[in-house]
Parts: structure tokens; sequence; C-alpha cells
């Protein structure tokens, strides 16, 4: 009879060895890497590039002016946006332009009727630029309430727009004369940037230096 010639197993030992080996050398590859800090994050975009910072300040410009309801400027700023370099931030800045541009519609069903609806679509229509369409709205406006300040403070606005200084003057000194608070709006009112040079409305904005005029 052949004795067949049996396989050693691995003792216990050698088998010990192996394994600690094993540990030892997993031990080896397991150093701590060298972790390259990650760049500055706000909200998952990363601020190294100035030009990202340049964006970024431009989108919170854009998105201060958005939540006034300032929807044409922060439509403008929000544009300029898009343009640069983050895709994380052209993304948000698109998405808060659809938003702008639905907010400046006037609703296709709106059949304004009270005065105080003239001239919600009055403004509205001033917010995208159709100027005789909100000055049709603002009349209507105003002759439904001709004692409503705030209607023909809207008409002072819109005659500035358009470069109408004489009726721009009749409206906002009427404006003022039914609330005296509207003068110190107007002073700070970027729609008047027009007649800053025009010295009656210096004398009726500032009163107080009248008396020293002259």
């Amino acid at each position: 009879m052949r004795f067949m010639a049996k396989a050693h197993k691995p003792t216990s030992r050698s088998s010990s060895h192996s394994k600690s080996a094993g540990r030892s050398q997993s031990k080896s590859h397991k150093k701590k890497p060298l972790v390259t800090p990650h760049p500055h994050q706000r909200g998952g975009v990363e601020l190294v590039d100035p030009l990202v910072q340049a964006q970024l300040k431009l989108y919170d410009e854009a998105l201060s002016l958005f939540h006034q309801q300032k929807f044409a400027r922060a439509k403008q700023e929000l544009e300029k946006v898009l343009e640069g370099p983050s895709k994380e931030l052209a993304d948000r800045a698109r998405m808060h332009v659809k938003i702008a541009e639905q907010r400046m519609k006037p609703s296709a069903e709106l059949n304004p009727r009270t005065a105080e609806e003239h001239y919600q679509r009055g403004v509205a229509m001033m917010n995208i630029g159709r100027w005789d369409d909100a000055r049709e709205s603002l009349i209507k406006a105003r002759k439904a309430a001709p004692k409503a300040d705030h209607i023909h403070y809207a008409l002072a606005a819109l005659d500035c727009l358009t470069g109408e200084a004489d009726s721009a003057m009749a409206n906002l000194k009427v404006a003022i004369q039914l609330r005296a608070e509207n003068r110190y709006h107007a002073r700070n009112d970027e729609d008047f940037a027009f007649l800053q040079e025009d010295p009656r409305f210096t004398e009726l904005l500032y009163p107080e230096k009248d008396g020293t005029a002259g």
C-alpha cells in the first residue's frame, strides 16, 4: 500500500506571526495622509478666487434689493452675477431672476377697480419700464383718490424717470403738502436723481435753507 504524504498545516505560531506581520504592515500603511486644507467656503461656494468674492458681493447686493421688493434693480444685478466664475452662485442668481420676473409681471387677469388697485398696477408697470401704462394707471388712481399722498408721490417719481421736470415738481409738492414725511423720503430716493440740480427741488426739500439762499 502507498502512503499519501499529508499536507503540513501551518502551525498556530507561524499563523500568528503572519497575522502580526500583516497588522504591522497595515499600520505602517495607515499613516495619516497629508490633508490639503479645503478652500474657505460659504454655502458651498469657494471664496479663494477674487472673482468669486466679487461675484458673491454682487449676489448679496442683488439679494438685498430683491428682499426690498425692488425687483427691476435686483434683476439687473442678478444678471451680472450670471457672468461670474462660480456656477453655484450663477444657478442661485438664475433662480432669483425668474422669481423677480414673475413678481414684476402684472397678472393678465388683473382688472383694477379701486384707487389702490390702479396704484399697484401703475407701480408694477413702472418696475418693468412701461411708462405709458404706468401713467395711465396712476392717473386713474389719483382721480379715484385725489387725497392719497403716495399716488402723487409715485406720479412724481414717474415724471422724473421720463424727464418731466415741471410735472414732477407739481406732483411732489402736492405729495408733501398731503404728508410732510414725503419730503424726507424724496431726499434719499434715487428716482428723483433727475431733479438733483434743479433749484426748485432743493427749495422744496430743504425749506430751512430757503431763507439763506439769497
